[in-house]
């Protein structure tokens, strides 16, 4: 895990690669979960049984929307802003949905540093590119710019 005292020292790492999470495995019930917040009951993610008999690979996969959600954990288990007393998630530059992730798959987040700009009351936005890899393919499951200001 990188380390560092304050957001603005984020900026040591523009251009680079901060670091990887850990694997994470997406399950079926994480999966139903983020239906039943979500409202989104699209049987290419709930339905195992037909997944099985209709959908290519024979499993469920997780929304893309579960995918981006998270970014935000796999970046609290890959870096971390000592002295900083808060943060908000700003939004998002660019997103996109490369590769589906059948349930049972293992992914982790790998995040380079984009920009770290001052913003008002001691905040920096902090913009991470993502890349979301799934373990064991070449192509990633998503990658996106992430923003969140942090505050000192």
């Amino acid at each position: 895990m990188v380390v560092v005292e304050y957001p603005a020292d984020m900026a040591q790492y523009l251009d680079k690669v901060v670091g990887s999470s850990d694997w994470v495995e997406i399950t079926q019930e994480q999966i139903n979960k983020f239906a039943d917040a979500t409202l989104d009951h699209q049987w290419i993610h709930v339905d195992v049984e037909r997944a099985k008999k209709e959908f290519p690979g024979g499993k469920t996969i997780a929304h893309g929307y579960l995918t981006l959600a998270l970014t935000a954990g796999l970046a609290q288990k890959t870096y971390k802003v000592e002295k900083r007393t808060s943060a908000v998630n700003y939004g998002l530059n660019k997103v996109r949905f490369l590769n589906q992730v059948p349930v049972g798959s293992r992914v982790r987040g790998v995040f380079r540093c984009k920009a770290v700009d001052p913003m008002p009351n001691n905040g920096h936005r902090v913009t991470m590119e993502v890349t979301v890899e799934i373990e064991g393919q070449t192509k990633p499951a998503c990658v996106a710019e992430t923003m969140a200001i942090m505050y000192a």
